[in-house]
Protein backbone atom coordinates (compact mmCIF):
# COMPACT_ATOMS: atom_id res chain seq x y z
CA UNK A 1 0.00 0.00 0.00
CA UNK A 2 1.42 3.60 -1.36
CA UNK A 3 1.87 6.48 1.09
CA UNK A 4 -1.04 8.31 -0.67
CA UNK A 5 -3.65 5.06 0.24
CA UNK A 6 -2.54 5.49 3.81
CA UNK A 7 -3.27 9.00 3.81
CA UNK A 8 -6.61 8.47 2.07
CA UNK A 9 -7.67 5.83 4.59
CA UNK A 10 -6.32 7.87 7.73
CA UNK A 11 -8.76 10.78 6.49
CA UNK A 12 -11.55 8.91 6.08
CA UNK A 13 -11.28 7.25 9.20
CA UNK A 14 -11.37 10.91 10.32
CA UNK A 15 -14.11 11.85 8.87
CA UNK A 16 -16.08 8.79 9.97
CA UNK A 17 -15.05 9.58 13.88
CA UNK A 18 -15.88 13.18 13.54
CA UNK A 19 -19.30 12.73 12.01
CA UNK A 20 -19.64 10.27 14.91
CA UNK A 21 -18.84 12.42 17.35
CA UNK A 22 -20.34 15.97 16.31
CA UNK A 23 -23.81 14.26 15.63
CA UNK A 24 -23.89 12.42 19.54
CA UNK A 25 -22.96 15.67 20.63
CA UNK A 26 -25.84 17.27 18.71
CA UNK A 27 -28.21 15.17 20.26
CA UNK A 28 -27.04 15.59 23.90
CA UNK A 29 -27.15 19.76 23.02
CA UNK A 30 -30.35 18.94 22.16
CA UNK A 31 -31.80 17.54 25.56
CA UNK A 32 -29.64 20.48 27.31
CA UNK A 33 -31.67 22.19 30.03
CA UNK A 34 -29.70 24.77 30.46
CA UNK A 35 -27.12 27.44 28.71
CA UNK A 36 -24.28 26.19 31.36
CA UNK A 37 -24.90 22.51 30.22
CA UNK A 38 -24.57 23.67 26.52
CA UNK A 39 -21.27 25.55 27.23
CA UNK A 40 -20.46 22.19 29.01
CA UNK A 41 -21.09 20.30 26.21
CA UNK A 42 -19.29 22.83 23.90
CA UNK A 43 -16.44 22.63 25.79
CA UNK A 44 -16.54 18.67 25.72
CA UNK A 45 -16.80 18.13 22.89
CA UNK A 46 -14.29 20.62 21.77
CA UNK A 47 -11.79 18.71 24.21
CA UNK A 48 -12.63 15.55 23.19
CA UNK A 49 -12.07 16.38 19.08
CA UNK A 50 -8.39 18.09 19.97
CA UNK A 51 -7.59 14.88 22.16
CA UNK A 52 -8.12 12.58 19.22
CA UNK A 53 -6.36 15.31 16.80
CA UNK A 54 -3.27 15.48 18.69
CA UNK A 55 -3.77 19.56 18.87
CA UNK A 56 -3.43 21.70 22.42
CA UNK A 57 -4.87 25.08 22.91
CA UNK A 58 -2.58 27.92 24.02
CA UNK A 59 -3.86 31.08 25.77
CA UNK A 60 -1.80 34.36 24.99
CA UNK A 61 -3.25 37.59 27.01
CA UNK A 62 -5.22 35.16 29.12
CA UNK A 63 -5.32 38.06 32.01
CA UNK A 64 -7.11 40.63 29.18
CA UNK A 65 -10.05 37.40 29.21
CA UNK A 66 -13.01 38.83 31.06
CA UNK A 67 -14.66 35.96 33.22
CA UNK A 68 -18.77 37.18 32.76
CA UNK A 69 -20.22 39.98 30.87
CA UNK A 70 -21.83 40.05 27.36
CA UNK A 71 -19.93 40.75 24.42
CA UNK A 72 -19.73 40.61 20.72
CA UNK A 73 -16.59 38.22 20.13
CA UNK A 74 -14.72 38.97 17.00
CA UNK A 75 -12.25 36.57 15.48
CA UNK A 76 -10.25 35.70 12.51
CA UNK A 77 -11.27 32.59 11.03
CA UNK A 78 -8.63 29.89 8.79
CA UNK A 79 -10.38 26.73 9.63
CA UNK A 80 -13.79 24.85 10.28
CA UNK A 81 -11.61 23.91 14.05
CA UNK A 82 -11.61 27.95 14.93
CA UNK A 83 -15.08 27.58 17.07
CA UNK A 84 -13.44 24.50 19.23
CA UNK A 85 -10.09 26.99 19.47
CA UNK A 86 -12.50 29.50 21.30
CA UNK A 87 -14.76 27.13 23.43
CA UNK A 88 -11.49 25.99 25.00
CA UNK A 89 -9.78 29.68 25.19
CA UNK A 90 -13.49 30.61 26.97
CA UNK A 91 -13.81 27.04 28.87
CA UNK A 92 -12.38 28.95 32.69
CA UNK A 93 -15.44 31.95 32.41
CA UNK A 94 -18.76 32.31 32.38
CA UNK A 95 -19.36 33.82 28.75
CA UNK A 96 -21.46 32.48 26.66
CA UNK A 97 -22.29 32.77 23.06
CA UNK A 98 -24.31 32.09 20.38
CA UNK A 99 -22.81 31.66 16.85
CA UNK A 100 -23.98 33.61 13.94
CA UNK A 101 -24.35 30.47 11.48
CA UNK A 102 -24.87 30.82 8.21
CA UNK A 103 -27.34 28.96 6.51
CA UNK A 104 -25.19 26.56 4.87
CA UNK A 105 -24.05 24.63 8.15
CA UNK A 106 -27.22 24.99 9.55
CA UNK A 107 -28.83 22.76 7.22
CA UNK A 108 -25.36 20.41 6.51
CA UNK A 109 -25.60 16.37 7.41
CA UNK A 110 -22.77 16.96 9.14
CA UNK A 111 -22.47 20.09 11.51
CA UNK A 112 -26.65 20.84 11.10
CA UNK A 113 -27.53 18.64 14.50
CA UNK A 114 -25.04 20.41 16.29
CA UNK A 115 -24.98 23.64 14.66
CA UNK A 116 -29.28 23.79 15.31
CA UNK A 117 -28.69 22.46 18.78
CA UNK A 118 -25.69 23.96 20.65
CA UNK A 119 -27.02 27.61 19.94
CA UNK A 120 -26.71 29.27 16.77
CA UNK A 121 -28.26 32.45 14.92
CA UNK A 122 -29.23 31.59 11.48
CA UNK A 123 -27.66 33.97 8.84
CA UNK A 124 -29.38 33.60 5.62
CA UNK A 125 -27.43 35.45 3.11
CA UNK A 126 -29.83 35.46 0.55
CA UNK A 127 -32.69 36.70 2.85
CA UNK A 128 -34.53 40.24 1.80
CA UNK A 129 -35.56 41.26 5.27
CA UNK A 130 -32.71 40.88 8.02
CA UNK A 131 -35.48 41.39 10.69
CA UNK A 132 -35.73 38.08 11.56
CA UNK A 133 -32.18 37.82 12.26
CA UNK A 134 -31.61 41.05 14.18
CA UNK A 135 -34.54 40.43 16.37
CA UNK A 136 -33.13 37.03 17.20
CA UNK A 137 -30.04 38.55 18.00
CA UNK A 138 -31.83 40.98 20.43
CA UNK A 139 -33.83 38.12 22.23
CA UNK A 140 -30.63 35.95 22.94
CA UNK A 141 -28.90 39.85 24.16
CA UNK A 142 -31.58 40.10 26.85
CA UNK A 143 -31.63 36.80 27.88
CA UNK A 144 -27.56 37.49 28.85
CA UNK A 145 -25.87 35.76 26.51
CA UNK A 146 -22.80 36.97 24.12
CA UNK A 147 -22.71 36.71 20.26
CA UNK A 148 -19.52 35.31 18.29
CA UNK A 149 -18.72 36.05 15.29
CA UNK A 150 -16.21 36.22 12.19
CA UNK A 151 -16.52 39.28 11.18
CA UNK A 152 -14.71 38.54 8.01
CA UNK A 153 -18.22 36.87 7.05
CA UNK A 154 -16.14 33.22 5.55
CA UNK A 155 -13.36 31.48 6.06
CA UNK A 156 -9.78 33.17 4.48
CA UNK A 157 -8.46 30.89 2.00
CA UNK A 158 -6.29 33.30 0.76
CA UNK A 159 -2.58 34.62 1.56
CA UNK A 160 -4.02 37.74 2.92
CA UNK A 161 -4.06 38.02 6.93
CA UNK A 162 -7.47 39.20 6.95
CA UNK A 163 -9.92 39.61 4.41
CA UNK A 164 -12.08 43.03 4.63
CA UNK A 165 -14.79 43.07 7.88
CA UNK A 166 -18.32 43.14 7.06
CA UNK A 167 -20.42 45.44 8.21
CA UNK A 168 -22.69 43.48 10.24
CA UNK A 169 -21.09 43.42 13.62
CA UNK A 170 -21.21 46.57 14.20
CA UNK A 171 -24.46 47.37 13.53
CA UNK A 172 -24.96 44.19 16.09
CA UNK A 173 -22.69 45.80 18.85
CA UNK A 174 -24.26 49.26 18.75
CA UNK A 175 -27.86 47.79 18.57
CA UNK A 176 -27.24 45.63 21.27
CA UNK A 177 -24.65 48.33 22.72
CA UNK A 178 -22.21 44.86 23.07
CA UNK A 179 -18.63 45.80 23.87
CA UNK A 180 -16.54 44.14 21.21
CA UNK A 181 -13.92 41.29 22.30
CA UNK A 182 -11.38 40.80 19.64
CA UNK A 183 -9.49 37.39 19.76
CA UNK A 184 -6.72 36.06 17.28
CA UNK A 185 -6.14 32.75 16.45
CA UNK A 186 -2.04 33.48 15.15
CA UNK A 187 -1.86 30.02 14.25
CA UNK A 188 -3.41 28.52 10.88
CA UNK A 189 -5.80 26.24 12.05
CA UNK A 190 -6.42 25.23 8.23
CA UNK A 191 -2.82 24.29 8.29
CA UNK A 192 -2.94 22.11 12.10
CA UNK A 193 -5.90 20.23 10.47
CA UNK A 194 -4.28 19.38 7.11
CA UNK A 195 -0.58 18.45 9.17
CA UNK A 196 -2.85 16.26 11.38
CA UNK A 197 -4.38 14.62 8.36
CA UNK A 198 -0.61 13.60 6.66
CA UNK A 199 0.82 12.73 9.95
CA UNK A 200 -1.35 11.30 13.04
CA UNK A 201 1.05 11.05 15.30
CA UNK A 202 2.39 14.83 15.46
CA UNK A 203 0.97 17.16 18.52
CA UNK A 204 0.62 20.73 17.76
CA UNK A 205 -0.37 23.92 19.23
CA UNK A 206 -3.09 26.16 18.25
CA UNK A 207 -1.68 29.94 19.82
CA UNK A 208 -5.17 32.54 20.05
CA UNK A 209 -4.73 35.75 21.79
CA UNK A 210 -6.51 37.73 23.44
CA UNK A 211 -7.39 41.50 22.54
CA UNK A 212 -8.83 44.79 24.91
CA UNK A 213 -12.08 45.34 24.89
CA UNK A 214 -13.35 48.03 22.48
CA UNK A 215 -16.68 50.02 23.32
CA UNK A 216 -19.60 49.92 20.47
CA UNK A 217 -18.70 53.60 20.16
CA UNK A 218 -15.65 53.18 18.71
CA UNK A 219 -14.85 54.69 15.94
CA UNK A 220 -12.28 53.85 13.02
CA UNK A 221 -11.75 51.36 10.73
CA UNK A 222 -12.45 48.46 12.89
CA UNK A 223 -10.06 46.46 10.41
CA UNK A 224 -7.16 48.39 11.32
CA UNK A 225 -7.94 48.85 15.03
CA UNK A 226 -7.80 44.72 15.35
CA UNK A 227 -5.13 44.78 13.10
CA UNK A 228 -2.93 47.19 15.35
CA UNK A 229 -4.13 44.95 18.58
CA UNK A 230 -2.52 42.00 17.15
CA UNK A 231 0.27 43.64 15.37
CA UNK A 232 -0.97 42.00 12.28
CA UNK A 233 1.17 43.20 9.02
Amino acid sequence: MNLNSIITIHKIRVAIYSLFLTNLFGLKLRGAKSYREKKKLRIDYSKTLFNRLNISVKVKNREKLPLKGQYILLSNHRGIIDPLVIEIALKDTDIYGLWISKKELYNSPFFGLFVRNGGAILLDRESSNMGAFFADIKSNVKQGHSIFIFPEGTRNKSDKSLLEFKDGFRIIAIKNRLPMLPVYIRTRSDEVLSNFLKDRTIKQTITIEIGDILSYKERGNLKDIYKKQFNIK
